[in-house]
């Protein structure tokens, strides 16, 4: 993606503070955005990010947030927009992740998955909406390979990235002609400090021989933020076919 394509527009991204949040956040910035983020129980970490959106000349604006909360995803909107005068692209990626066996899975196990995965992209999108169509806005929501395939041992994870994938269309038809709507579905991603053994499993079973990485969601992220407005309501698995 050529550098810019994002000058002068505001950005959101839930879970902004680490890992592929961060990721994104950066690209956003690099891209020529202003950025908040949002962070829940990683407040240091969130300070670092905004240390690293700043550094690259951008605006960075750090928010406590529970995407869980009515009253907490309005509060950081609204915080967004008077800050940066304006919201045009929202990154849905605040998300928690769990194993569990199926059948042994509790309901508040189930509950709490939902909640965020599922609950927190609604209401983000819900409260930012006026905001993103008085500028032609963009929402990209985080997805997963695992709602497209099932994982026997993630099975409420699974069907809560289903649900993002489902809304991810439904938005895509309600919001337009003026949002665009897309999500990208990360495989399986390697961070620092991977279990080796589960990363060389993975690489063998990738047609790309290598796992995915942070960047290759923020690259991602970014087409469908920087892309042609006409595009919505797609699912992009980025997995290096590992799901084929």
């Amino acid at each position: 993606m050529t550098n810019q394509l994002l000058s002068g527009k505001s950005t959101l991204v839930t879970g902004g503070a680490r890992r592929v949040g961060r990721g994104i956040a950066l690209a956003l910035a690099q891209s020529g955005a202003d950025v908040a983020i949002t962070w829940r129980t990683s407040q240091a970490e969130a300070a670092e990010t905004a240390n690293g959106i700043e550094s690259l000349g951008h605006r960075a604006l750090t928010l406590e947030c529970d995407v869980r909360s009515e009253a907490s995803v309005r509060s950081a909107v609204a915080a967004t927009v008077e800050r940066f005068g304006r919201l045009d692209v929202v990154v849905n990626n605040a998300a928690v992740f769990e194993s569990a066996p199926l059948e042994s899975l509790t309901l508040a196990q189930w509950d709490a998955v939902f909640e965020t995965n599922a609950r927190g992209p609604f209401l983000v999108a819900r409260e930012a909406l006026p905001h993103l169509r008085a500028v032609q806005g963009r929402i990209v929501n985080i997805g997963s390979l695992g709602g497209i395939h099932p994982w026997a041992s993630h099975a409420h994870y699974c069907a809560s990235k289903a649900a993002v994938h489902m809304f991810t269309q439904a938005m895509a038809k309600a919001f337009a002609p003026e949002v665009s709507v897309n999500c990208v579905a990360p495989g399986w991603i390697e961070f620092d400090g991977s279990d080796a053994a589960q990363a060389a499993h993975f690489v063998a079973k990738t047609p790309m021989r290598r796992n995915g990485s942070v960047e290759d969601i923020a690259q991602a992220v970014l087409f469908f933020a920087a892309g042609p407005h006409f595009v919505t309501g797609q699912i992009l698995a980025v997995d290096g076919g590992l799901g084929l």
